[in-house]
């Protein structure tokens, strides 16, 4: 059946979805070759009374339901980091809750889990660096507390009171020696968040890279890894060849993350993505082909997923959670398109229409019909009726 699509001078386009459910990736272990995390998104619970900056409206049991789906297909997931809306949307009582709530999940189901620790308590005016340590330490305390590992993201409020490379170099040292098991230690780039510009002390890339390997360096038995999001494949790339013996490099580059993966002569990047939240099954299959040695396969698999991928990261970058959301939702994973803070208002319809076909033509929905209805129903509530514009 055809739906007739808007295009982007406005104008129905006739577009002709999949009609047969595509072939399910199935349920397995985690990879074995490379360890595979999913940043995974949460679900808002639409019929409670909030406003875009009040106190997050989470559905638990759907939102928990989407991560023993990450679960089963094998795959870690990377709890309360910004995929799930982390600083837009959800604030720290909400994401403590969802730690909390996750990581027991994870333990009754046998799944891996790491939970982002960061300084989102800290609302108001930072009077220092001092005040940021307090904040990061009380949010390790609680994700080891819980029995996951810590992802250590980058803090808006340390890039704002920071002066110097010295100050980030003593704050995570002396994080970094009270952690009670190896961290992940998180770069996020600016295109995901303006406020982290000049990170580890410096707008050059060149130097702010000096300065974090140097953290590493000092402290490389109580660093499991890093993630790596600044969408630049040449820089991951030679900062992983960096590293010390034992420290694993992450991708976060939802641009390149096949070829990081797949790796090449002298090493490869694991993997921590967002766009593994859609991609779940599929990125899955693609490492465990990968685990037999077959790059081509591989690269067959997870190569056409990129064009999606780069289109729901397309500038402005941190609204991606929108069509991450909106991808769940058309897949069957929620019964809505609402998000907290209101953020399903942050990408446009012309946005979304090509997220759907991109989707589809992917074969990301388990059953296209359900995905073409509500389609429809979006199209509808926007007034689109498929008429002359």
């Amino acid at each position: 059946m055809t739906i007739l699509l808007p295009g982007p001078d406005g104008a129905p386009h006739p577009y002709e979805p999949r009609t047969e459910p595509a072939p399910l990736a199935p349920a397995g272990g985690p990879p074995v070759s490379r360890t595979v995390y999913s940043a995974a998104h949460v679900v808002a619970d639409p019929f409670v009374d909030t406003t875009p900056d009040g106190p997050a409206a989470v559905d638990w049991e759907a939102t928990l339901a989407f991560r023993r789906h990450l679960w089963s297909h094998g795959l870690g997931v990377a709890e309360a980091m910004d995929t799930a809306q982390r600083g837009m949307g959800l604030d720290w009582a909400g994401a403590a809750e969802l730690i909390r709530r996750s990581a027991a999940e994870a333990k009754a189901v046998g799944g891996t889990i790491a939970c982002g620790v960061g300084t989102d308590r800290l609302t108001g005016p930072v009077t220092g660096v001092d005040e940021v340590r307090a904040a990061y330490e009380e949010q390790l305390e609680l994700v080891e507390g819980v029995g996951s590992r810590a992802i250590v993201m980058a803090s808006r409020a340390l890039a704002a009171v920071a002066r110097t490379p010295d100050d980030y170099r003593e704050l995570y040292g002396r994080l970094l020696r009270q952690a009670s098991e190896p961290v992940i230690l998180h770069w996020l780039g600016p295109m995901f968040d303006p406020a982290l510009e000049g990170y580890w002390g410096s707008a050059d890339l060149d130097e702010a890279t000096e300065t974090f390997l140097s953290i590493i360096a000092a402290h490389p038995d109580k660093v499991d890894g890093i993630k790596i999001s600044l969408l630049d494949a040449r820089r991951e790339v030679e900062l992983r060849r960096r590293l010390p013996n034992g420290v694993r490099c992450y991708t976060g580059d939802d641009f390149n993350y096949p070829e990081l993966i797949a790796g090449d002569e002298q090493g490869f990047s694991h993997a921590l993505l967002g766009i593994f939240d859609p991609l779940g099954p599929l990125a899955a299959q693609a490492v465990r082909v990968l685990d037999t040695g077959d790059t081509e396969g591989f690269r067959k698999l997870l190569d056409p997923t990129v064009e999606l991928s780069r289109h729901l990261f397309e500038a402005p970058t941190r609204f991606y959670k929108t069509g991450v959301v909106f991808l769940a939702w058309l897949a069957g994973h929620q019964e809505h398109f609402t998000m907290v803070g209101g953020l399903q208002s942050a990408r446009s319809l012309p946005h979304l229409v090509r997220a759907y076909r991109l989707a589809d033509g992917l074969g990301l929905f388990p059953d296209p019909a359900p995905a073409e209805e509500r389609m429809r129903r979006l199209l509808a509530v926007h007034g689109f009726d498929g008429g002359p514009r």
